[in-house]
């Protein structure tokens, strides 16, 4: 056998050994619970114990930074209490009666974990940490992270206070659409001062510089929760969103929660990418009509349907159209007819509105006899005549 013969059924055999793909195979990550999502569709790709509720230490932050950002209150002089500056590193060490922009304040919290700046932007916004604590739970819920609770603006260990990785995903989701977010936790270094001193600040996200794509968020530690990180990247249109919770302690801890992180993030973009399944205003059938010169009518998708879906999954998607075999006229242009019910691996995945297309009046025996009363009476009565005749039986529509 000739040596090149020989090379190549060495360098098959050796092919053959391998997995078939290793992007295939799903994290293994340290950390307790954990999560993939994808922000354009909310869809979760992978988890790992993600409704379990645990500490979260200063990834509570990123809910700190949201209210504070919708407020839109950024550009106010907060006045430092006492209370603020009695905060736990890690902290800026702010003074008592010390004034600065709650927008430099926000610039701490994200990219130093600043514990003393989140106490100070609780009190301006809201008065107290009390309530602000009380909103950031309350604007959780209503964006469907149901098993979060906030005793903290910071994130410190309190004995009620926790989320799960999939509610921190939810959360993270809106906030990467909030307006100055992104542009916050991207920013690398920032100069400001307040009326006594200046302050040089340093992003501590090491996935900004070690990861392709990487735009955010926010890491945490906390003796309670352990090391924990809430990372984002974006790659060409897709945004993927992990969550790792006490990837644990000490010095690994801390190395750890980098490496659960991009494995994580590594697996949704080799495996998922996005398929357009229904696309707004395209025609998904006919509907045939009864009592109407329109024998059919046309009716449409009424919303775009993206899914993030690995290799795999691309085959096992089926749309079902479910509408009546013949409805009765009239029919208004965008009546819903019925829905597209699209399921992934034989569950439901999405339910979309069908509607008409145009309008379709009814057409028989009573609706003509009403027209030729109406126009018969209008010119005896001179003026306007609009009789509307009782429902008569069907059996009298052959007269038509």
């Amino acid at each position: 056998m000739k040596p090149s013969m020989l090379l190549f059924l060495c360098f098959t055999l050796l092919l053959s050994l391998l997995p078939v793909s290793l992007s295939a195979q799903e994290p293994d990550v340290a950390a307790s619970a954990a999560i993939l999502m994808d922000a354009k569709t909310g869809r979760v790709l992978w988890e790992k114990n993600a409704h379990t509720p645990q500490a979260m230490a200063s990834t509570t932050k990123i809910m700190t930074a949201v209210l504070a950002l919708e407020s839109g209150r950024e550009n106010e002089t907060v006045k430092v209490s006492k209370n603020a500056t009695t905060a736990p590193r890690m902290k800026m060490y702010l003074k008592s009666g010390e004034e600065i922009r709650l927008g430099d304040l926000l610039l701490a919290l994200m990219l130093e974990s600043s514990n003393d700046a989140a106490i100070a932007i609780a009190e301006h916004l809201e008065g107290s940490v009390e309530a602000f604590c009380a909103l950031m739970t309350l604007r959780a819920q209503q964006l469907g992270a149901k098993n979060t609770v906030y005793e903290t603006p910071n994130g410190l260990d309190a004995e009620n206070h926790h989320s799960t990785a999939y509610d921190l995903a939810a959360i993270t989701r809106h906030a990467l659409e909030v307006p100055g977010f992104i542009q916050l936790i991207n920013t690398r270094e920032a100069h400001f001062s307040s009326n006594i001193r200046s302050y040089d600040m340093v992003n501590k996200n090491r996935l900004l510089s070690e990861f392709d794509g990487a735009n955010g968020v926010k890491t945490g530690f906390t003796g309670k929760a352990g090391h924990c990180f809430v990372g984002a990247a974006k790659r060409d249109d897709m945004q993927l969103i992990s969550v790792v919770l006490a990837s644990g302690w000490g010095d690994k801890g801390r190395s750890q929660k980098w490496v659960d992180t991009k494995e994580v993030l590594n697996y949704g973009f080799d495996n998922f990418s996005y398929k357009t399944v229904i696309v707004a205003n395209e025609q998904a059938g006919k509907i045939s009509l009864t009592r109407s010169r329109t024998t059919e009518l046309d009716y449409v998708y009424t919303a775009d349907l993206t899914m993030a879906l690995s290799n795999e999954e691309k085959g096992q998607v089926e749309v079902k159209v479910n509408v009546p075999p013949t409805l009765q006229a009239p029919i208004n242009k965008g009546d819903v007819l019925g829905q597209a019910e699209v399921y992934l691996n034989g569950q439901l995945y999405a339910s979309i509105d069908l509607t008409a297309t145009d309008t379709a009046l009814r057409h028989d025996f009573k609706t003509s006899l009403e027209k030729i009363l109406n126009q018969w009476l209008s010119q005896v009565l001179e003026e306007q005549i609009e009789l509307t005749l009782p429902e008569l039986p069907n059996f009298l529509d052959f007269l038509e």
